[in-house]
């Protein structure tokens, strides 16, 4: 279907997009300078830490997820197995984006919903 295959090119678009901001972001924040500039003690800092390392790896592994998903589904031919790959391959993506995003509630790290400067 036309508009089904629109709609997971968006979404690869859109995952690639995101994860070259986050790659750009990474390369700028002064949390990253800081943790390669004294890498062993920040190593100890939870959110150090996480955002130095945890953070941006997982990310991009939800971005390679989501690629995979684009790819196997593209391959199928039937369209309940194109839905079930992407099905599979988005959800175990987006639980690793949920799991780790700095919500408030974090145990990884918390962060504000809102932070007002």
């Amino acid at each position: 279907m036309p508009a089904d295959n629109r709609w997971r090119v968006i979404t690869v678009t859109l995952a690639h997009i995101q994860a070259a901001l986050g790659v750009w972001l990474y390369l700028v924040s002064p949390l990253i300078t800081y943790f390669y500039a004294y890498f062993s003690q920040a190593v100890h800092n939870r959110q150090a830490r996480f955002f130095g390392m945890e953070h941006s790896l997982m990310m991009l592994i939800a971005v390679i997820l989501i690629t995979i998903a684009s790819s196997k589904a593209r391959r199928r031919t039937a369209d309940d197995k194109k839905f079930k790959a992407l099905a599979i391959w988005l959800t175990i993506a987006l639980v690793v984006i949920f799991i780790n995003i700095p919500w408030p509630f974090s145990p990884l790290t918390a962060r504000p919903w809102l932070r007002f400067f």
